[in-house]
This record gives structure tokens, sequence and C-alpha cells, in this order.
């Protein structure tokens, strides 16, 4: 079956609504502060706020991408802005903490079915150059995502239009959501596979039933002092995973779809990618939420200026990925994740460096040399993340192995805030101190790539040369 392009007009407003729920990653970070005292809630709470979305878009996001092969793209987008557009509106107007969870739940599962739609579209109906640039505009725009996110969020808190504070963060999805669904049905083509795909229901509950009970034992148990409802959580996690693998194997045999493939999982560049989407992708978002915290809580930066703060680390990574093809090109995907992860660990020693030392006198300016760094060693390890991952995947599982990797990614950065945002918070209940609680923070995050390192090192021979091609 033949598709027209989305052309000029289609893109944009494919790619607006991927900004939309990335954005939305981060953009909570620097409305933490004003959350806490408009809600009265507490550092566990505002972890929930932050974490539940990302696990809800990751559970989601496997059954978002065979709706749309079943149903059709272009409606199964169209119905996640809808909903995301509603989860936001919610959002805007909670009153509680546990209301504005649900809601920030609703955006994750609204999200979960926009992002898939968008790839899988271009995809189909982009060939050659025209391909070749989407999928890069696709790529630069999930990453500089997050960084915009956090500007955008300090702006808007700053402004404080109509009153609105944090809640701005939240309605300023409303008119583009708007927008893009008065254009998309114009402007979007239609898509679909021309047969219909299982959607794997046992496989998508028990990984949403595994993630639940880790996000709850991990954000319960420092609360509740590790009580035996806690520790029973947290034995369930391995069991689950256990029977999820078990299921999995099953419908694999019979000749079924499953949610994450067991023959894709014994490749090995599929094992060490999905090793890295763990490994760095909970760190990066657990950074984000951690600096943010510190800058706004624990240094009195304003939330515009905790937001700012951030800038140099956006266009650092906005460089950096201009490059990345390039360096790939010259040092093989192994050699410039290695470089990559070299640079960010720098960048967090000069960081930690930086809060040691001029704590008392930190501004944006201070921040620039080592978020800048941060951010272009950043570009270079999120590069080679599906390059890797999928270098051993054969073509007719491409969609199979995207999708686990998506859906492992996604489930990192929603534990990211929650596993760093713990510790951070346990940091600083003993120590009331927050410039030694975000500095050990940051070690065990330069512990953790230091890991990712010697993974990838430990790994190298399997790996080859198809890491390096």
């Amino acid at each position: 079956m033949n598709y027209t392009g989305p052309g000029r007009a289609g893109l944009l407003v494919l790619l607006a609504g991927q900004l939309l729920p990335m954005i939305d990653f981060s953009i909570v970070n620097v409305a933490l502060e004003a959350m806490a005292h408009s809600l009265q809630a507490s550092a566990i709470q505002l972890e929930l706020i932050v974490a539940v979305y990302g696990i809800a878009f990751a559970v989601c996001l496997a059954m978002g991408g065979r709706f749309g092969d079943n149903y059709g793209r272009r409606r199964v987008f169209i119905t996640g802005v809808l909903l995301f557009g509603i989860a936001s509106l919610l959002c805007g107007l909670a009153n509680s903490v546990w209301l504005l969870m649900l809601a920030r739940a609703l955006q994750g599962a609204g999200a979960a079915l926009i992002v898939p739609q968008i790839l899988a579209t271009l995809h189909v109906c982009l060939h050659g150059r025209e391909h070749a640039r989407a999928i890069g505009l696709y790529g630069g725009i999930g990453g500089l995502a997050f960084i915009i996110g956090q500007v955008l969020g300090g702006f808007l808190i700053a402004a404080n239009i109509g009153g609105s504070g944090w809640r701005s963060v939240f309605l300023i999805n409303i008119p583009i959501c708007l927008i893009i669904l008065l254009s998309a049905h114009k402007v979007v083509p239609e898509t679909r596979n021309s047969q219909r795909v299982s959607i794997d229901l046992a496989g998508t509950t028990l990984l949403g039933s595994a993630i639940a009970s880790l996000l709850v034992a991990l954000s319960l148990g420092p609360l509740l002092h590790w009580s035996w409802p806690c520790i029973l959580l947290l034995a369930l996690f391995p069991l689950l995973l256990k029977r999820l693998w078990q299921v999995e194997l099953r419908l694999e045999a019979r000749q079924g779809s499953p949610l994450l493939p067991p023959g894709l999982l014994r490749l090995p560049s599929v094992r060490f990618g999905l090793s890295l989407a763990v490994l760095f992708f909970s760190s990066w978002s657990g950074f984000m939420f951690a600096v943010a915290l510190t800058l706004q809580s624990g240094i009195g930066l304003s939330s515009f200026q905790s937001g700012n703060a951030f800038i140099a680390l956006g266009v650092a990574y906005f460089i950096a990925a201009m490059f990345s093809t390039r360096m790939v090109g010259r040092y093989g995907n192994l050699g410039t994740l290695l470089i990559g992860c070299a640079i960010q660990m720098a960048g967090l020693l000069l960081l930690m460096l930086t809060f040691q030392l001029s704590w008392g006198a930190i501004g944006i300016s201070t921040l620039i040399p080592s978020t800048a760094l941060i951010g272009f060693g950043q570009a270079l390890i999120v590069s080679c993340f599906y390059r890797i991952g999928l270098s051993d995947v054969p073509k007719h599982q491409a969609g199979a192995g995207s999708a686990m990797l998506s859906t492992v990614q996604q489930s990192a950065l929603g534990l990211g805030p929650l596993l760093m945002g713990t510790l951070f918070s346990q940091l600083l209940q003993h120590q009331a101190n927050y410039q030694q609680a975000i500095i050990a923070t940051l070690a065990v995050e330069w512990l953790v790539m230091l890991l990712l390192v010697a993974t990838a090192i430990a790994t190298r021979r399997q790996l080859q040369p198809q890491a390096d091609g």
C-alpha cells in the first residue's frame, strides 16, 4: 500500500505532538518548590508526581504502538492528543497531591498513544533524504525537549499568567493540543498495518505490575521505615519479572507477538542496550530532578533562574547532536559512547566541585562550564542508544525491538526521579545540608556511569563489529 507523505505542515504537526509529552517529563521539575507550598506536598510525593507520568508512559507505550498499527495511526495520535489535553487540564485544576498524581498518570497514558504513531508514520510515509531529515529532527527534538521543558517551566512560573503560578506548566498544553487537533485531520495521512497484530495484554499487565510494585516500595519504604508491606512489594518485583519472562516465552513459542520478545533479549547488543537504558536514562532524569530541587530549595534560585541554569546544557547537547553522526563514523558507536561517558563524567566531577567551592555564590554563569560538559556527553550517549541496541535486530523485528528499547527507556526515565530523589531525600534528612546531599547524589550518579563504562568494556568483544559500524 502506498501512502502520501505528511508534507511540511504534517511534519510540523507530528513533531509538535512529539514535543508535548517529551517536555512534560522535565517541565514539572522547576515547579516542584511551588507545588510543595501550594499542595503541602512532601519530598516523596513530589517524586511520585514526577515519576508516575513516566511509569504510565512506559507501561502503555507498546500497547499504544499496537493500537496505531491496528486501528490507524492518525486516529490513535488524535485520541492521544485529546486525552493528553484533558489530563493537562485536570493537572492544572488539581487541588490535592493525589488528584494531581492521577491526572499525571492520564497524561502518561495519552503520551503513550501519541509518540509511537509519530515515528511509525514518518517511517511508512517518507523515503530517502526526506526520511533521513525527518528522523534527524525527531531525534534532535526528543533530546532537546528535556531542556526546553526546564527553561519554559521557569519562564511560565515567573510570568504567573493570570495568577496561575505552577498550574501554567500544565495549562500551556491545552492551546497546543487544540491546534494539533484542528490540524491533524487535514495534514497527517492515515496509515495502518494490512494485518492486525494481537496485543499482549498479559505481558503489559505483568510489566505494569512489576514496575508499580517497585515504584510503590521505593516511594513508601523510607516514609514507612521499610515496614513489611514495603518489603513484600519489593520482593514481588523479581517474581513478577520471572512470571513475565515465562509468559513471553510461551507466547513466542505460539508464534504470537510478545511485548518483550525473548528471542531479541538473547542478542548481546539488545541486552547491552537495555542495560544502557536503565543505567543512563534513570541517572539522567534523576539528575534533572535533584539538581532542579537543589537550585530552588537549597540555593534559593527562582523557578525562572533554575530553568535558565540548564540553557548551557541544552545548547551543548544540540551542538554535540549535530556532530554525533560524524563522530560515530570515525570512532564507531561504542567508541562514541565511551567518549560521551568520559565527557559527562568529567562534567559531573566539575559540577560537584562547583557546588563544593562556590555554594554561597552559585548563579547561572557559575554552572555553565560543568553543565555544558554534561550536555555534550549526554548527546553522544543518546545518539548511540538505538544504534547499538538495534544493531543485531532482524529487519522484520525492528518494530518490536524499538518498542522494547523505548519501553525500558521510558521506564528508566520515570523511575529515575524516584530512585535518585529517594537517595537525595534520605541524604538531606540525615545531613540537613543541601550542599552535601547534592554532592553525594552526584557522586552516586558518577559511579553509575562508571558501571556503564565497565559494562561496555566488558561486553565490547560481543558487541563488535556491529557496535563499531
